[in-house]
């Protein structure tokens, strides 16, 4: 015994020596909805017993999962960080402590923002640390998307009946999770009584009832059907009492934890329905209902039997009509009418009706009272039910008598009569409107007339049975036959008389006599009775339609422009009557014509009696810019004539007659009339052509483009065309101004004498540049050109004829051009220099142009030398010496050596000491060989500036001279060269003649030793020694005396 207690507290301490501390939390990861309230339990074990443990919590966001946010302490009361603060505070967060070492977070309204890792901690009271002290799980927040919709409303049903119901659940979770869904219902007025569960659709997909609802569930009276993904429909067969009250819907959405258990995230009701159920009650009632008043034969009698009790489409009457004691007609549940033996004829006929109208109410309709119909009518109701033993009983109920009383007939009918017009107009239509007030039976109507004045009997027109039947009388049968005697029955108790075309013998005194009947016995022996008769009578008065006929014509623009229209009114009175119509016809006289003269009219256009249009034969802008109308009452008659010209001027008149169409459609004419005169002129348009008056004046040379401009500032029409004159005005003060040219509106142009006398035709150049804007140009202008020039418009416009007339006509401003020759702007070199040569030496004279008038100028360069007397007396410097001035070169403007203004002495050739040069367009020069002492002399060039007229003829602008340039010659001594040099024969046979004659020399030397090598070619020839050959020597010869001529004797000349 000892043994085992002892081995017991070693075991003991051994255990308490190895135990630790294990702190555990409810498993993650943790899903809740937004909103809902969140748990999360902590537990702790292997801690020293008897004392209490404290739990502190915490969260790591997902975003910062090394910061830790305190939330709350069960030992510490301001533990929690500020952003949990103010909800611990409020109790929104707080600890259930469920045991010592147990408790329960809660998060009465999670927020998005709590989603995170969530760590449980507890503090060491063991004085050591031996395990685990902390427990983490992770919380997911998601939104809530459980939506449950019922319509709310207010139901009233009866015991016995159906109910349906629908809710709509929903919900987007990205999560897998279960719905159940359940009906309640809440008594509305005891707020104390719990809610019934009806019938709920759990989790787990079983569908359960209430306790007091399962034996109706069973039964197949309680059902909830899921119709749709999202629908849910509640059926309640035969309500009972207790089921009134409010009804909902409930559903939640429920998510499985980790640890295997199911979690409600959110529960969401629907709005409530009140539901009231009537009690059914068997017993019932009968009232019968229908006018309170005395009845007159004839008139319908209407008696309905309303069933008052509940469910009444669900049970089973019959309904049996009684008059007097004798059966009038029993209805069973079928609705089917079993009628009496007295009434059977009288519902075949159609003059008794016994009908069901609705589940309650039952009709007993008699169409036509008699007096025999008086008495009591009575509604006897039998409810036939079938007992729980299957027999039926029945249970009969009838209604009180009601009495009617049916007064024989009495006529008590009045009679109006009226037409459209006490004074109708001839051809138009006559009605007469017979009205009948108070009626109870079928009428007949006789039309009668009577002459105006009474002194004859009174014919009958038409009569109209009271069967619908219509007959005329012999009368007017024919004009009845062709429709104009028509007698209606627009209503019941209307009827009418009417008379088309009325003719002026129609006038007289009318009457409708209306008779009033009654129908007694039945079928097939009923008989007509007259109840009474009236009559009412109308005057009618038929106007002529000649008696008022009369024709007027009018325009408002007796006076118009070419190209605008004018209107011209015919006006017909009466109006227009298709029974009497009027035929117009328009006519016409041209102003300025034979026929205007005598007053002969043609006809343009007429508007028939049938409506048509007939065209004459005079057709006005050729029928294409007329056009007629007329107003619907055809009383009124247009003639427009748009674009007018000269051949729509003249005078109008209108003409129209009167036809009637007779009831046999024929027509008889009954009247003419002629309307006044109407004179219409057609004017030329007031022109308002308006030319650019502004003077001014231009400058500009010879041989330059002078353009003049003629502007239009305003002209009549757009569609105006051109027609412009070009003057010029030689002189001032000159009356005579010359025509130049003249451009048609077509754009032809004509020239005027000047312009050939002139010389212009070629030069002279007319353009329209706009529709508004014309130009006259001078291309290579001329003094002569000179003068003053201006314009003429004439504006031209086409009639509507298409015939074109001038319409008036406007010069332009004055333009005052001057053409002169250039400026004369001709510059020559002007420096002066001396120049000293040997004898035999060149002479270089420069002529240098840098300015010129004009870049097309040409220059005639001549160059002059003055010699003194003594040739071979030297200048001195600052000494005046006039001498004899010399032509030395010249060349004129048109190139040609020796056409400028002098002759040289010295005639240009091959053997000419003088070589001319133009190094550029304005440099020129004079070189002077052999330079002799009498070419010492002062020189200059002097140059003349020419330029080409317009007329291609060459004129002198402008002339100039450079400046001198003092030659100075040195004369040399005479050599053996310079003579030689000097005479042509002695140069020839010292330099020329000894080269052909040794050469004829070694050419004969040659051939003599060629012959001499053929003798000996065997050795020769065999041994291969080139042969001797020859070239012709080369000759190099120079014209000039300077040098001599060189023999030059090329390699292989020689062998």
């Amino acid at each position: 015994m000892t043994t085992g207690v002892l081995l017991v507290a070693l075991a003991l301490l051994a255990g308490a020596a190895v135990a630790q501390r294990v702190v555990t939390v409810q498993s993650g990861p943790l899903v809740r909805t937004e909103g809902s309230h969140v748990t999360i339990w902590c537990n702790v074990t292997g801690y020293k017993e008897g004392v209490e443990q404290d739990f502190e919590w915490s969260m790591y966001l997902a975003s910062a999962p090394d910061r830790e946010i305190r939330i709350i302490s069960t030992a510490q009361p301001n533990y929690a960080y500020a952003v949990y603060s103010q909800r611990v505070n409020s109790k929104d967060i707080y600890v259930e402590r469920l045991s010592r070492d147990s408790a329960l977070l809660h998060i009465t309204k999670v927020q998005a923002k709590d989603q995170g890792l969530f760590e449980c901690y507890t503090p060491n009271t063991d004085g050591r640390y031996l395990g685990s002290y902390s427990a983490r799980t992770n919380l997911t927040v998601i939104a809530d998307s459980l939506t449950v919709t019922a319509p709310a409303q207010t139901l009233s049903k009866v015991e016995g009946d159906t109910l349906q119901l629908t809710c709509e659940v929903s919900r987007t979770t990205m999560q897998h999770t279960h719905l159940s869904v359940g009906w309640y219902l809440k008594a509305p007025d005891d707020t104390t009584s719990a809610t019934q569960e009806l019938l709920t659709l759990s989790k787990d997909f079983v569908l359960r009832s209430g306790g007091p609802y399962r034996q109706r569930m069973a039964a197949g009276d309680l059902r909830l059907d899921k119709t749709s993904a999202t629908s849910y429909r509640l059926t309640i067969h035969k309500l009972q009492p207790v089921d009134q009250g409010l009804l909902y819907c409930q559903a939640a959405e429920w998510i499985q934890d980790p640890d295997g258990s199911w979690f409600a995230m959110t529960r969401k009701q629907s709005d409530k329905t009140q539901l009231r159920v009537q009690p059914t009650d068997r017993d019932f009632s009968i009232q019968v209902s229908t006018e309170r008043r005395p009845f007159t034969a004839g008139e319908p009698l209407e008696l309905r039997c309303a069933i008052e009790a509940q469910n009444v489409p669900e049970r089973f009457f019959s309904v049996s009509w009684v008059f007097s004691s004798s059966p009038v007609a029993v209805v069973g549940p079928g609705a089917v009418p079993v009628l009496g033996p007295d009434y059977v004829a009288r519902e075949a006929a159609g003059h008794m009706t016994v009908r069901k109208e609705s589940a309650n109410v039952h009709l007993l309709k008699l169409q036509h009272l008699r007096t025999e119909d008086a008495g009591k009518y009575i509604c006897r109701v039998t409810e036939r039910e079938k007992t729980p033993t299957g027999d039926f009983i029945d249970r009969s109920k009838r209604s009180r008598n009601v009495q009617i009383t049916v007064q024989p007939l009495k006529s008590n009918i009045t009679v109006l009569l009226s037409s459209n017009s006490s004074e109708v107009l001839e051809g138009n239509m006559m009605q007469l409107t017979c009205v009948v007030h108070s009626t109870t039976g079928p009428l007949s109507v006789v039309w009668r007339w009577m002459a105006k004045q009474g002194n004859g009997p009174a014919q009958e027109v038409a009569s109209l049975d009271r069967d619908g039947t219509v007959r005329h009388s012999d009368a007017y049968k024919e004009r009845s036959s062709y429709g104009e005697i028509r007698v209606e029955r627009l209503q019941a108790d209307t009827f009418s008389l009417s008379v088309y075309n009325a003719l002026p013998d129609d006038e007289g005194l009318y009457s409708c006599t209306v008779t009033e009947w009654f129908q007694t016995g039945t079928e097939p022996e009923m008989t007509w009775g007259k109840i009474g008769e009236k009559s009412a009578t109308e005057t009618i008065t038929v106007k002529s339609v000649e008696s008022s006929f009369m024709v007027s014509a009018s325009s408002r623009t007796p006076s118009v422009t070419f190209g605008d229209s004018f209107d011209l009114l015919c006006l017909v009175k009466p109006r227009h009557n298709p029974r009497v119509p009027t035929s117009v016809t328009w006519r016409f006289i041209p102003a300025g014509t034979k026929a205007a003269d005598e007053g002969e009219f043609k006809e343009l256009v007429t508007f028939t009696r049938e409506g048509t249009l007939k065209w004459g034969e005079q057709l006005l802008g050729l029928g294409t810019r007329t056009t007629v109308d007329r107003s619907h009452s055809n009383t009124n008659f247009w003639l427009s004539v748009t674009r007018a010209g000269r051949r729509e001027a003249g005078k109008y008149q209108c003409t129209a007659v009167l036809w009637r169409k007779n009831y046999d459609n024929s027509w008889s004419r009954v009247a003419n009339r002629t309307s006044n005169l109407l004179g219409i002129s057609v004017l030329q348009p007031e022109s308002k052509l308006r030319m650019q008056k502004t003077n001014q004046s231009m400058v500009n040379l010879e041989d330059s483009r002078v353009r003049i401009n003629c502007s239009i500032a305003s002209q009549s029409s757009q569609d105006s065309q051109h027609a412009v004159l070009w003057y010029v005005r030689r002189a001032k003060g000159s009356e005579t101004d010359e025509l130049l040219l003249r451009i048609e509106r077509s754009g032809a142009i004509e020239y005027g004498t000047y312009a050939d006398e002139e010389r212009l035709r070629r030069r002279v150049q007319a353009e329209r540049l706009s529709p508004r804007l014309y130009a006259l140009t001078l291309n290579r202008a001329e003094s002569s050109d000179s003068g003053t020039y201006y314009c003429l418009v004439e504006e031209w416009l086409s009639d509507p004829d298409g015939t074109w007339y001038r319409l008036s006509r406007d010069t332009s401003g004055f333009t005052e051009v001057l053409v002169r020759q250039p400026e004369a702007r001709l510059q020559v070199e002007e420096t002066e220099s001396n120049v000293t040569v040997p004898e035999s030496g060149s002479i270089r004279l420069g002529c240098s142009i840098p300015s010129q008038s004009s870049r097309d100028s040409r220059f005639s360069v001549s160059w002059y030398v003055e010699r003194f007397d003594d040739e071979y007396e030297e200048l001195r410097p600052g000494e005046e010496e006039h001498g004899e001035r010399e032509c030395v070169f010249s060349i004129g403007h048109d190139a040609i050596f020796g056409n400028g203004n002098c002759s040289p002495r010295e005639e240009a050739g091959p053997n000419s000491r003088l070589q001319f040069e133009r190094t550029t367009l304005d440099q020129y020069s004079l070189t002077i060989q052999g330079a002799r002492p009498t070419d010492t002399g002062r020189y200059y060039c002097h140059v003349e500036e020419w330029l080409l007229n317009p007329r291609n003829a060459w004129y002198r602008l402008a002339t100039n001279n450079s400046g001198i340039i003092t030659v100075n010659v040195l004369q040399q001594e005479s050599t053996v060269k310079s003579v030689v040099c000097s005479n042509d024969a002695l140069f020839y046979f010292v330099f020329f003649y000894p080269f052909p004659i040794f050469g004829i020399l070694i050419i004969a030397l040659l051939l003599v030793r060629f012959k001499s090598r053929n003798n000996s070619k065997s050795q020769e020839g065999k041994n291969g020694a080139p042969l001797l050959w020859i070239k012709e020597p080369h000759l190099s010869y120079s014209p000039t005396c300077l040098d001599p001529p060189a023999l030059s004797l090329h390699p292989g000349s020689v062998d």
